[in-house]
């Protein structure tokens, strides 16, 4: 099937032909028909699938089929919402590549950055408003934005939303549009919650299942590295001199952890980079564009700042702490390996992450690779370390000296 199949008008078909590709993934043969003609929809498939082209190709030919007289102003007539900046930028830059030979006009709006550009460009008018939750929140609070005209509404990487805490702004701005809409549901993952959703805010959706919820891409070799976890940082190091060869993006668990091992880098002499959620907007978007751009090699950062993102031939993928959701490790190796591309996971686990090791191997129904020779081995009885509070008692019958201090102190 080609592009021409799905009937796009020709200004489309010349902004997907100017983009280099040829025959529509998957997700769009299935999709794009059906919000052509207006149904709501309801979508699951992993990243990388094409899924934005998949919403927007059809949006643009609605909205340019049937456009506001000049003199009326543009006014907002689509709306998607999206969980990170990242993302939200991603996804405006893919409006303006497919509308490129249209007159269609489109903005993204998030927080992190400077309100007041986003605002201009708003009373200007525009057909299509990307946007975060809350920077669109406070934006329609001041009343620079009117969903009163929105005639299609998407919500992409609708699991995420649930992750970072989002659903009740996302049933906020739904509200805020027109009861008479088309609405689009995009998620990797269709967990109750977001089935409860959808349930409530599209009527009679049609659904498209592309890709198996737990399923790893065949072109990503895996490895696996049992090691203590005082020497994840060392092996690390040995395999970026010895084994890893091209870029590679780190994922991290936490905030600091990404801090962390961004700075061991940079004194071991690496071309680094990082992203999470405590960075500025400005400095998360450089970082990932040095990285795309191939000016820097690593890139470190944690699961919610790279969900989604889409970097082209990246080689490999690097699980310094190993997820305990095994859709997440499916998201995250999903990063390398795409079109066409051949990428390599690396995973290194300490005796603490076993258990999701094995709750990752059962869900998926795969057995990741064991590589023992390298300089750290786990030894095979190393069990947990336990961390004791302070507080609890140490000794049967005797409690810690930090308990008593701390009673003193307050009586």
């Amino acid at each position: 099937m080609s592009f021409k199949d799905l009937k796009l008008i020709k200004p489309i078909q010349k902004a997907i032909e100017a983009s280099g590709y040829v025959e529509p993934t998957l997700v769009q043969q299935k999709a794009i028909p059906l919000v052509l003609n207006g149904k709501d929809v309801i979508v699951s498939a992993q990243t990388g699938t094409g899924k934005t082209a998949a919403f927007a190709l059809p949006i643009l030919q609605k909205l340019y089929d049937k456009q506001d007289a000049p003199k009326k102003g543009k006014k907002i007539r689509a709306l998607i919402i999206s969980p990170t900046r990242e993302l939200a930028v991603q996804i405006h830059q893919n409006f303006k590549t497919y509308a490129q030979y249209t007159n269609l006009r489109s903005l993204v709006v998030f927080g992190g950055a400077s309100i007041e550009p986003q605002i201009d460009t708003l009373k200007k008018g525009v057909d299509i408003l990307v946007a975060t939750p809350g920077r669109l929140l406070d934006l329609h609070k001041q009343d620079y934005v009117n969903l009163d005209y929105v005639e299609t509404f998407v919500l992409d990487e609708a699991d995420l939303m649930l992750d970072m805490g989002f659903l009740d702004d996302v049933k906020k701005v739904e509200r805020l549009c027109p009861e008479e809409k088309q609405t689009l549901l995009f998620s990797a993952t269709i967990p109750s919650k977001i089935e409860e959703l959808a349930n409530t805010i599209l009527n009679n959706p049609e659904r498209v299942d592309v890709t198996p919820t737990k399923s790893v891409a065949k072109a990503v070799t895996q490895v696996l590295y049992y090691v203590p976890k005082r020497n994840k940082i060392e092996l690390c190091l040995h395999l970026l001199r010895n084994n890893i060869k091209g870029n590679i993006l780190i994922f991290r668990r936490t905030k600091y952890g990404v801090d962390k091992l961004e700075q061991t880098l940079l004194k071991n002499g690496y071309s680094v980079n990082s992203i999470h959620g405590d960075k500025a907007q400005s400095e998360r978007q450089t970082a990932l564009n040095k990285f795309k751009n191939g000016y820097v090699k690593v890139l470190i950062a944690t699961d919610v700042a790279a969900r989604g993102i889409d970097i082209n031939e990246l080689d490999n993928v690097f699980n310094f702490d190993m997820p305990n959701v095994p859709e997440t490790y499916v998201h995250r190796i999903g990063r390398t390996g795409r079109a066409g591309n051949i990428g390599k996971a690396y995973s290194m686990c300490s005796a603490d992450e076993k258990s999701y090791v094995k709750k990752i191997q059962e869900s998926l129904n795969i057995s990741i690779p064991i590589e023992s020779e390298h300089p750290y081995p786990l030894d095979p009885k190393a069990k947990p370390i336990v961390h004791k509070k302070k507080g609890s008692k140490y000794k049967k019958g005797r409690k810690s000296t930090a308990s008593k201090k701390k009673k003193k102190r307050w009586y």
